[in-house]
């Protein structure tokens, strides 16, 4: 099956466009789905879908902490925000594979 998360982050669009532009445009091995959405109180939130958490914590720990670190200036906040691990019963759609 698919690993997959929902995390809020108290951060602004500018910001996480920072970020996304910091982390190499290779597409991310593993990852079926990312989606940033803005909540009512202004922050974001992210809903992600990966092939497994292996895959997740990989590109983490090599590519997006790293851009997350150079987005902050080298100062990012010591907390991660929490994430919310997803029980997926059914996952089907063009971007899983068969």
């Amino acid at each position: 099956m698919v690993y997959a998360f929902v995390q809020d982050v108290p951060i602004g669009e500018e910001l996480y466009r920072r970020i996304t532009e910091e982390i190499d445009p290779e597409p991310l091995e593993g990852s079926l789905l990312h989606l940033c959405v803005r909540r009512p109180d202004g922050g974001l939130r992210y809903i992600d879908v990966w092939t497994d958490r292996e895959a997740c914590t990989r590109a983490f720990d090599e590519r997006i902490h790293p851009a997350v670190d150079r987005a902050f200036g080298g100062a990012r906040p010591g907390a991660e925000p929490t994430v919310d691990h997803l029980d997926v019963i059914d996952a089907r759609g063009a971007l899983l594979p068969l």
